[in-house]
């Protein structure tokens, strides 16, 4: 066979008959075969298994979504329990939390309450001015403007005082300069207290 095709002339190629295959030299024959081999392996390729691929790779990678969608589920099965758990005491806390936040009628009291730990601290109150409130999805805000007069210390003892009443109240933007001649300050601050928005009444 070796022989055969060392035979073979490139000038054979001229004289092909395409209407008489059979009269082909041999060399012709084997070299025809193996390109219509070849041709019939890409058509199957690309008209069959290459398609066939992108389906199987689509597939692959939905599987491995499928897995780890099914992994996440699984571990939120087996911790359901500690997740109900962890709901209860959440809402339990909400509750607490809610029960910090003054009611509209309690606010008059709570200015009150600020006075008078400006007082105790030894600070003269030159104004505590509340401004209009503002709402947010979950509560109401209220800004309260004071403006207190003493020594620094006390300035210190009143804003610890104020941090630890019952009630949730925070302080901002807070500011200090000095007042006159004898060494006392100034101090400028805004305190915030909240209200539940929803319709649930706080008790």
């Amino acid at each position: 066979m070796m022989a055969k095709l060392g035979e073979f002339q490139v000038d054979d190629l001229n004289n092909i008959d395409w209407e008489n295959m059979g009269s082909w030299p041999f060399p012709g024959k084997v070299i025809f075969c193996v390109l219509i081999f070849i041709a019939v392996l890409a058509g199957g390729y690309f008209g069959l298994i290459e398609n066939n691929l992108d389906v199987l790779n689509g597939a692959t990678q939905r599987e491995e979504t499928l897995k780890k969608d099914f992994e996440n589920k699984a571990f939120r099965v087996a911790n359901l329990a500690a997740y109900k758990a962890q709901m209860i005491e959440m809402e339990e806390s909400f509750g607490s939390l809610l029960k910090q936040l003054p009611r509209d009628t309690e606010v008059p009291g709570l200015i009150d309450d600020i006075s008078s730990a400006a007082l105790n601290a030894g600070l003269k109150l030159n104004a505590i001015d509340p401004q209009k409130m503002t709402k947010t999805e979950f509560y109401n805000e209220l800004p309260i403007n004071i403006e207190v007069v003493g020594g620094y210390h006390e300035m210190g003892a009143f804003v610890s005082s104020v941090a630890s009443l019952p009630r949730i109240v925070t302080l901002h933007d807070f500011s200090i300069e000095k007042s006159g001649n004898d060494g006392a300050l100034k101090m400028k601050i805004l305190a915030k207290t909240y209200q539940y928005s929803g319709d649930e009444e706080v008790k």
